[in-house]
């Protein structure tokens, strides 16, 4: 086992390495960028693993876990969505409630064991799917508030509420947060081999359970990340609309 760790742990390093050797190749100016990352990486995983050890051995330190990978998603996400008005509350909101309540939900109708064992893990993939499409979806709907107003402002003076004039955007915005969800659904089998079935094949379970168990997961994200990536453009919107039947351009009061 310290032998097979060592060698996933410098074959990991390998992977960073030659990724930032491929960056600064290609004159990207990434590879200290990629180099804190893998540091970062390691050290949070390292961090992680023994929380998650210490979890699974006092049972009730799972909610505060969760709530901490909540808090850090909303903070990455708001992170990116710095034009939006209490951007990190809305995040968390966006992110949390549908994650959450999915957990719950496939908790509550037997899909998963109610132990920290499977809420950890169960809660984690969730809130980390809707971050990525609350922030894709976020940042698109900023780019484009911002990017087409004359079209927006064009809609407007042809009578359109504000809020229908933002709508075309809106869709746009939410199709594009739920591409890599989507795309991920149809090529699970196929292209790739998602990340829970392989944890779980590694782990012991059969094929059969493992494909269940994924299944489950998949399609629990594809109903939160559209709800996070809903939520997230909503509250886009909203600060968007000025008294007046205006549309604020981001960072605009």
């Amino acid at each position: 086992m310290t032998t097979q760790l060592a060698t996933q742990v410098a074959a990991g390093a390998g992977f960073a390495l030659a990724a930032a050797g491929v960056a600064r190749w290609a004159g990207l100016q990434l590879s200290a960028a990629i180099g804190r990352a893998a540091v970062r990486a390691a050290v949070q995983l390292a961090a992680v693993g023994a929380l998650v050890a210490l979890v699974f051995s006092v049972p009730p330190l799972a909610v505060a876990f969760v709530a901490v990978m909540l808090t850090a998603a909303g903070i990455t996400c708001g992170g990116r969505l710095t034009p939006l008005p209490r951007a990190r509350r809305a995040a968390v909101l966006a992110i949390g409630l549908p994650a959450l309540a999915a957990t719950a939900l496939a908790i509550a109708v037997g899909a998963f064991s109610f132990t920290a064992r499977s809420i950890v893990p169960t809660a984690g993939i969730l809130i980390g799917g809707a971050m990525a499409a609350a922030t894709i979806t976020g940042r698109r709907l900023l780019e484009s508030l911002a990017d087409d107003a004359p079209e927006i402002e064009a809609r407007l003076c042809l009578g359109d509420p504000a809020r229908a004039a933002i709508t075309p955007f809106v869709r746009r915005a939410v199709t594009s947060g739920l591409i890599p969800v989507l795309d991920q659904t149809r090529s699970a089998g196929l292209v790739t081999l998602p990340g829970t079935f392989v944890g779980l094949i590694l782990g012991g379970a059969s094929p059969a359970r493992a494909a269940a168990t994924q299944l489950v997961v998949l399609l629990a994200l594809l109903l939160v990340e559209c709800c996070s990536a809903l939520l997230i453009a909503e509250a886009v919107t909203r600060a968007a609309i000025a008294p007046g039947e205006r549309v604020r351009r981001p960072g605009e009061r």
